[in-house]
């Protein structure tokens, strides 16, 4: 990929400091020249031998990838998130499965950054941030997905701690992760109470004992991103790993999901980005009746549609982000964060379905990657929230607006 025309437009970039667009041409030069040479074998190797890049990650940490939203003084980048997204946008058009672990680890870091004690922070976000540690995000589960709040996995106190049962379902980063940011219910549903009421946030190492980690899931894409089960028997923590105020978490999750969703969104863009590039490139060389097939017509339009469809998704991400950054009503930037991540993916899978039709059966074998973009972009609409899901939340503010 390095070295390849652009098609036009160039992607715009809203970078405030010029700090900033050099932090994204690293970021490029690293994705480029390090990340797309090997996406395609270790995506095969993992899928074949359940083999997982796992020393990415630390790489990204040293480069100072993992921790770009939070504060320069525990580690952090001090970035707002139009910049944090626009690098995840530009790690995913190069690999996927790279940048979604990034959007995952910095989900999974919120709860401590935002609710942890000052000794809590100081004690367990630097490592997380600069990639000594892995994270991973434990809140759905298989009999509660998008009824998140319905969670069964318990935590009790027991003297000066807890003790967490249940188990934890399609968890990114479940059996690399150093840490585990896991929810649970501290106390039940009181009469007339909210599902919500209840919750609360711990971090739990991965060696504590009595968690215990599937195979695991083969999946029909995203293969070099480890998604398994997770088992809490009886797993013992001390009263430091609650993080936040007892029965509070949910709302500590919900804020998390909002960045989160919206790091899908860009990731979506990513792939999206990375299927239009390859299909313009195979459009320009490909020739057919004497001319190159990009100057069909029909085809043409295609490509063009498919471009209009980054450049708007893109907006929408960019909007949610400024909302985010900017400090706006939690209501509106939770249906910005919705919408985004609604129509960036649902637009990745309409882009990268139409490059495989661009590239015929090329593109239905695995000597091209836009295959694989198909496969992976079907994901981004279920992961962080069903699309189905986030439209329940857009129509939810639009009730109360």
């Amino acid at each position: 990929m390095t070295g390849r025309r652009r098609p036009f437009p160039v992607p715009e970039r809203r970078l405030p400091t010029d700090e900033a667009a050099e932090l994204l041409a690293l970021v490029r030069e690293i994705a480029e020249g390090e990340l797309a040479p090997v996406a395609a074998e270790a995506e095969e190797r993992a899928a074949r031998l359940q083999e997982y890049p796992r020393d990415t990650y630390r790489v990204l940490g040293k480069a100072g990838l993992l921790g770009l939203p939070y504060p320069e003084e525990h580690g952090g980048g001090g970035q707002p998130a139009v910049v944090h997204l626009q690098v995840l946008e530009e790690l995913a058009r190069c690999w996927g499965t790279v940048a979604m672990g990034v959007s995952v680890h910095v989900l999974a870091c919120h709860a401590l950054a935002r609710a942890g004690t000052p000794e809590q922070v100081r004690r367990w976000l630097p490592d997380l941030l600069g990639g000594d540690l892995l994270a991973a995000y434990c809140l759905s589960e298989s009999g509660s997905g998008s009824d998140a709040a319905a969670m069964r996995t318990r935590a009790v106190r027991d003297g000066d701690g807890w003790v967490l049962t249940g188990g934890k379902a399609w968890i990114t980063h479940a059996g690399m992760a150093d840490v585990y940011t896991v929810f649970a219910r501290t106390s039940p549903v009181a009469d007339g109470g909210r599902a919500s009421d209840g919750i609360s946030a711990f971090l739990v190492p991965a060696d504590a004992a009595g968690l215990s980690v599937a195979a695991p899931e083969h999946k029909m894409g995203f293969a070099g991103s480890r998604t398994a089960q997770v088992t809490f028997d009886g797993v013992r923590v001390g009263a430091d790993r609650l993080l936040g105020e007892e029965g509070r978490g949910f709302a500590v999750a919900k804020s998390a999901l909002d960045a989160g969703r919206l790091g899908i969104a860009a990731v979506a863009v990513g792939l999206a980005q990375g299927a239009l590039e390859d299909a313009v490139a195979y459009a320009r060389e490909r020739e057919q009746f004497g001319r190159p097939v990009i100057e069909f017509q029909g085809l043409g339009w295609m490509l063009a549609d498919m471009a209009t469809a980054v450049a708007a998704s893109r907006a929408l991400y960019l909007d949610g982000a400024a909302r985010l950054d900017a400090g706006d009503d939690p209501v509106r930037v939770r249906a910005a964060a919705s919408m985004a991540k609604t129509f960036c993916t649902d637009q990745a899978v309409r882009v990268t379905t139409d490059a495989v039709q661009v590239l015929g059966g090329a593109g239905y074998v695995t000597d091209h990657r836009v295959e694989r973009l198909m496969r992976e972009a079907k994901l981004l609409q279920i992961v962080e929230g069903t699309n189905q899901v986030q439209r329940v939340v857009v129509a939810g503010a639009l009730a109360r607006s």
